[in-house]
């Protein structure tokens, strides 16, 4: 591009407009970077954990004659419901349970041909430990989603997966980020790996998600009929 001068009432070019001071920093912005920088380093680092421990979970909800059960507390519980979402959308039938109400009754629901995933990220939350407790004496498989693989809950679970991260990716290291992250990434993880030994199709999906603009797609709704 050829940048033009315009000339002065003496014919000499005009100078150039002294450029403004530097826009100053937001440290908002580099926040926001550094946040999403972080948590994509936590899903980053799950890849190098699949291994046989993860192989075998998915052979045992493959064996399981009952249902999944997802369980949490607190985040890992808002994480737990996407999860369970996730997996009853792609073929396997799952419920989510709250952890606390389990202790209220609603363990009941859950028979020793069920399989428990029981999330908690310290490993240590005590309604999730104690529900992980009381159905694997009834003989429900547990599966420990933690990111500490030597707690409480993983010592309970007969499997653990291990979504471990470095820090939280907020600036303060304190609210769930990266380890919430990792954690819906591994059950993403896990709804693809069983996705593929079903041989789950885009029709069966369809048969689950009939409705909204995905459905339509699927099913080739007509356009007039949108």
């Amino acid at each position: 591009m050829v940048t033009t001068h315009s000339a002065g009432a003496n014919g000499q070019q005009a100078p150039e407009p002294a450029a403004g001071p530097p826009r100053p920093r937001d440290p908002g912005m580099d926040a926001a970077r550094e946040t999403l920088l972080r948590e994509a380093e936590a899903i980053t680092a799950l890849v190098e954990r699949l291994g046989d421990e993860f192989g075998a979970v998915v052979e045992a909800i493959l064996a399981c004659r009952g249902r999944v059960i997802v369980s949490g507390l607190g985040k890992s519980g808002l994480i737990g419901r996407k999860i369970a979402a996730t997996l009853a959308s792609t073929g396997t039938p799952t419920h989510f349970v709250h952890a606390a109400e389990a202790l209220h009754g609603d363990s009941g629901m859950v028979t020793p041909a069920d399989l428990l995933i029981a999330m908690s990220a310290s490993g240590e939350t005590a309604e999730v430990c104690a529900f992980a407790r009381m159905v694997a004496a009834r003989g429900t498989q547990v599966v420990a989603l933690t990111g500490q693989p030597k707690s409480t809950l993983a010592a309970l679970a007969g499997y653990t997966l291990d979504v471990t991260v470095d820090r939280e990716a907020d600036p303060l290291n304190v609210a769930p980020t990266a380890s919430t992250t990792a954690t819906l990434a591994m059950g993403d993880a896990l709804a693809s790996a069983l996705m593929v030994r079903r041989g789950f199709t885009s029709h069966d999906f369809a048969g689950f998600h009939p409705g909204g603009s995905l459905g339509r797609r699927l099913l080739g709704t007509p356009e007039e009929d949108r």
